[in-house]
């Protein structure tokens, strides 16, 4: 599996969108084999996109995203972990360990429902008093 984690100044950049320096990690078994950085110039939506899989690119781990970027990426297959926020190396180990959906990697105002894109949100129903 690769991760692709959009990065600025050592931490998740605040904007996928306009993000230009990515960090790939290998994963296999939960533990990292390889990483590499690589710049990511294209400015066309689609061509960027096709960039990030043609890298072969499974997880996207990132803050804010446009619903173009989102919607595209879904469609090419890869899935995103948006609204995360803080040190990329500290990002990549919560990840690694099952512990991302943590709120101190949340970026503010963000809720922990929102975090899977790709998927809806399943609704919970509320239940009368008595029940």
């Amino acid at each position: 599996m690769k991760i692709a984690i959009p990065i600025w100044d050592n931490r998740i950049s605040p904007v996928f969108d306009t993000a230009s320096r990515f960090l790939i990690i290998e994963v296999e078994d939960q533990k990292e084999r390889t990483r590499f950085e690589t710049i990511l110039d294209e400015q066309d939506l689609s061509q960027r996109c096709l960039r990030i899989q043609g890298l072969g690119i499974d997880i996207i781990i990132c803050g804010a995203i446009s619903r173009p970027y989102s919607w595209m990426l879904i469609s090419l297959g890869i899935n995103i972990i948006p609204e995360i926020s803080g040190q990329a190396e500290d990002v990549l180990k919560a990840y690694l360990q099952g512990n991302l959906i943590h709120s101190k990697f949340l970026m503010p105002g963000c809720k922990r429902h929102r975090l899977m894109k790709g998927k809806k949100p399943r609704r919970q129903r509320r239940r009368k008093k008595g029940s």
